[in-house]
């Protein structure tokens, strides 16, 4: 973003109509049974406007609706579909600065990194899913000369989204896109928390030619519009990403219900491995950082537990201390100089001082950080904080904390680098830094993570799977193989002699 030329978002912020209902069959709609809830500015702490409470009223027909809107979708002609979903990603650039605007507001994140990142990222991913639509190819197989069989890819029907509020543009993006490319129809569920960019995601979707109810959005509580979607009979698949303990009940859901397919992207405690040999300290300094206060720690694959051989233990701390203070002060998320927003709820911000004072508790030292900015009066801030002499048992080292706490973990040996490492019931992500190419491979070999990062961290871009092991999830985003995982084979068998 040019700074000098940034418009002035406190008075846009004002302007900007906050009200969120759902968006059934290409209409803006309140509950069915008209209740609401207060959406919360989390760097305020005050109501910004209402938010429909979506049931299983709503959720029922946001199903039908997408069940009718399935066969025009399904049966659109690719390159027709593709062009779609083009304009749609064309659609959600020119309409960054209010989506930007609405998840800033939402949940804290600095509205520079939501100009700069999250709106170009969520148009580039359905950009991606749109040039699959027409590379996907059924097959042929061998069979006797008596009979012809092929093996067709058809779309599952209705899925059903539901995601957090971290990133509300990019998770979004990363279930609906994938799930519309293949041909299925959408409800999506977002957190109650950043409810506002889904409902305007679904109306660019209708005006950039999508049929209505092809996307429907339906606002609530999990416990409600949530769990109604995943129990719903006429739902074919649950993408879930969030905590572990929901994870499991989308698992029962599907059960108790339809057998329906489920595809979690869950917790994680993604370790950050340096080596003796580290090729770079400055650098593996700079990813720990921002893998850890980037967005507040709401994130993920937080580089949250960071493995430091003993011989290079304390410059790390003494660096990584340095230059978080000078690269991370929470402060006003619309201010574009500011690069640590809010938590995005007072809930959020108990539970992670509850973990600020559980590591004392327990024995770790603080070496920066520890509450609240004293300089700032309201909203729901914590600032960054780094504790050393952490023990791999102690609750800062294996729950996931979700905010800007980090825990430094000293290490003698390579193999005990990776008993710690794995040494969890989360495998989402990891990163190794270490100038000996055979033992970074044969850390990414051992280690258990969906993604290993050798020598970086946080680089990624479409090809490359995303998605967890163990309690980290079942699922995968991006890719093509994403794109396949919202279709189902079917065999067709001719008797030809």
């Amino acid at each position: 973003m040019d700074k000098t030329q940034a418009p002035d978002w406190h008075r846009l912020a004002r302007e900007l109509c906050v009200d969120a209902e759902n968006f059934i069959d290409g209409q803006s709609l309140p509950s069915a049974d008209g209740r609401r809830f207060d959406n919360i500015n989390p760097a305020t702490g005050d109501a910004q406007g209402a938010t429909a409470r979506g049931s299983g009223r709503d959720i029922d027909g946001a199903v039908r609706s997408a069940q009718n809107a399935f066969p025009a979708w399904s049966r659109m002609a690719p390159r027709e579909r593709m062009k779609v979903l083009q304009d749609f990603a064309d659609r959600i650039e020119a309409d960054a600065q209010n989506l930007a605007l609405m998840d800033t507001l939402d949940m804290g994140m600095p509205i520079s990194s939501m100009i700069d990142v999250e709106v170009s990222e969520a148009a580039d991913i359905f950009r991606f899913f749109a040039e699959t639509i027409d590379k996907i190819e059924g097959v042929v197989t061998r069979t006797d000369a008596s009979a012809f069989n092929y093996v067709l890819h058809e779309p599952l029907g209705v899925v059903g989204a539901i995601t957090p509020w971290n990133f509300p543009l990019t998770q979004a993006a990363g279930k609906i896109a994938p799930a519309l490319a293949a041909g299925n129809t959408v409800v999506l569920k977002p957190s109650e928390e950043s409810p506002q960019s889904a409902t305007r995601l679904a109306s660019l979707f209708v005006e950039a030619g999508g049929p209505p109810g092809a996307f429907n959005v339906v606002n609530g509580y999990g416990r409600e519009a949530g769990k109604a979607l995943a129990k719903h009979m006429h739902v074919a698949k649950i993408a879930f990403t969030g905590s572990v303990a929901i994870g499991r009940k989308m698992m029962i859901y599907a059960g108790k219900s339809n057998l329906k397919h489920v595809a979690t992207e869950l917790g994680g405690k993604s370790p950050q491995i340096v080596l003796a040999d580290v090729d770079n300290l400055d650098y593996a300094v700079d990813c720990a950082m921002h893998g850890i206060f980037g967005n507040t720690g709401q994130v993920c694959n937080a580089a949250s537990r960071m493995l430091v051989h003993e011989s290079v233990h304390d410059e790390f701390v003494d660096k990584l201390a340095r230059l978080t203070r000078r690269n991370y002060v929470p402060g006003d998320p619309l201010d574009t100089n500011t690069t640590m927003g809010p938590l995005v709820s007072e809930q959020q911000q108990k539970t992670v001082l509850g973990y600020l004072k559980a590591g004392l508790e327990e024995g770790a030292k603080l070496e920066f950080g520890g509450g609240v900015p004293g300089k700032i009066e309201s909203g729901f801030f914590v600032e960054p904080s780094l504790f050393t002499g952490v023990d791999n048992t102690m609750r800062i080292a294996q729950e996931e904390i979700f905010g800007p706490v980090a825990s430094v973990i000293r290490f003698r040996s390579t193999d005990e680098a990776i008993r710690i490492a794995n040494d969890t019931i989360y495998g989402l992500t990891a990163s190794v830094f270490t100038r000996d190419l055979t033992t970074a491979h044969a850390l990414a070999r051992d280690v258990q993570a969906g993604v290993v990062w050798l020598n970086t961290m946080n680089e990624s871009d479409m090809t490359m799977p995303w998605g967890g092991v163990k309690q980290s999830g079942t699922g995968r985003d991006n890719c093509l193989a994403t794109m396949y995982s919202y279709l189902q084979t079917k065999s067709v068998w001719t008797r030809i002699a």
